[in-house]
């Protein structure tokens, strides 16, 4: 059912707007008695998620016992993190999800059936797995917040991901995502309907069902004036993610009339910290990447690959190589194969060796930089060239003469030129 439903391209939802919005959505449930809710992390500080759940909160008060983040297999939130996200909510009704060790499973999805929606590339079971709190917990109504946007993963962010992915367990969100890289990030980007969140949908529809989950999603765009919610979409089924990915695809994905030769994107120091996130910077922008193009990532916050210590030993061990390699590596390698998702996530950040790819980190070296297959460049002397308080986001004319296309955000949106995406 579609509790609220409002956006457009030209739509500009203000505080007033989400919160008349979301007390709507929130009557027409009735009464509840004990609430959780599901915001992403810091990482996904944009969505205006911290403002949904503060609204939220001032909304329930006593009613909304817990909070739990989305973290899948990032690192817990700080507490400046949480209070800079979600102002005036309560820290201690924080909680944290623990991807080894907190979940349960729900159900498995068959084999046969993912093998099916593959087309072939995979051939294994998904397991259905919850953060086990959503199952035990005693709650009448768990409220899924976050923001649609194109995504390598998933081709939209949002809806079923954060409860299967977000509060996932291992082997349900390596399996995803390797199913997602094999498939073929670039026939999955943008996409509402996929192989993965095909799998997904199946899990919500044969063992998720008594879950009491409502789903809440904004769409917002990155604006010359800054960031603008565009909608706002209630639901506790797929008719609210499916509105706000339409209204996404208006306005996060940038079709571009000819292919980009030299892109520059620039990491917030404060979002991105690995390049298991920075990467973002090479999904995002691939498709809109010509052949033999460069893409210069300025990443003064970089200092580690992999968030969790054994996905970051599997980069520095294996590198952002090829597919056929890393599809090579992880039948022939144990490590690789009990961690899909590293393996997926080696896959996504390479370049096929269609495109050059430089990193300019922060506090990473020459030499680990380069020992994963990327380029190296100066922080220092990138950002003396690329004075991103100067550029605009789009194409740009330095006073050499040399023309680049600058992002200042990769996490909200997809570039691809025509030819590329069909």
């Amino acid at each position: 059912m579609l509790y609220y439903s409002r956006g457009n391209k030209n739509d500009r939802l203000d505080h007033e707007d989400i919160r008349s919005g979301l007390a709507e959505a929130f009557g027409k449930l009735g009464k509840r008695d004990k609430v959780l809710v599901l915001p992403p992390d810091y990482t996904r500080y944009h969505s205006f998620a911290g403002l949904l759940t503060e609204i939220t909160w001032k909304y329930y008060g006593k009613q909304l016992t817990d909070i739990l983040p989305a973290l899948g297999t990032h690192v817990p939130m700080t507490q400046a993190q949480i209070s800079k996200m979600f102002g005036q909510t309560p820290p201690d009704l924080f909680r944290v999800h623990n991807w080894r060790s907190d979940v349960i499973t729900l159900g498995e999805v068959p084999s046969e059936y993912v093998h099916q929606i593959s087309e072939g590339k995979v051939n294994y079971s998904w397991p259905a797995q919850v953060n086990k709190g959503l199952v035990e917990g005693g709650y009448d109504l768990i409220l899924s917040i976050g923001q649609v946007v194109p995504h390598e993963v998933i081709g939209m962010a949002n809806y079923n991901k954060n409860i299967f992915v977000g509060t996932g367990g291992q082997e349900g969100i390596n399996k995803s995502h390797f199913l997602g890289a094999a498939y073929g990030m670039e026939k999955i980007m943008g996409r509402a309907d996929n192989p993965v969140r095909r799998v997904l949908n199946y899990a919500s529809e044969n063992f998720a069902k008594t879950l009491p989950v409502v789903y809440i999603h904004t769409v917002v765009e990155n604006t010359a004036d800054g960031l603008v919610i565009r909608g706002l979409f209630v639901s506790d089924d797929e008719s609210g993610f499916l509105k706000a990915a339409d209204l996404s695809l208006e306005v996060n994905f940038i079709r571009l009339d000819k292919a980009i030769n030299k892109c520059v994107v620039y990491l917030d120091p404060e979002e991105f910290k690995s390049t298991w996130l920075g990467n973002k910077s090479i999904y995002r922008t691939r498709m809109a990447l010509a052949d033999n193009a460069e893409l210069v990532v300025l990443a003064p916050g970089l200092h580690e690959f992999g968030e969790d210590k054994e996905i970051d030993r599997l980069i520095r061990k294996y590198g952002y190589s090829n597919t056929p390699y890393i599809l090579e590596q992880t039948a022939a390698n144990e490590d690789l194969k009990n961690n899909l998702s590293a393996a997926a996530h080696l896959i996504h950040g390479s370049s096929e060796n269609r495109f050059n790819i430089t990193y300019c980190p922060g506090r990473l070296s020459k030499e680990e930089i380069e020992s994963v297959h990327y380029n190296y460049g100066s922080l220092k002397d990138m950002m003396q060239r690329y004075k991103v308080d100067e550029l605009k986001d789009g194409y740009n004319l330095l006073p050499g003469g040399e023309e680049i296309f600058y992002i200042s955000n990769p996490a909200l949106g997809l570039w691809a030129s025509k030819d590329r995406f069909q």
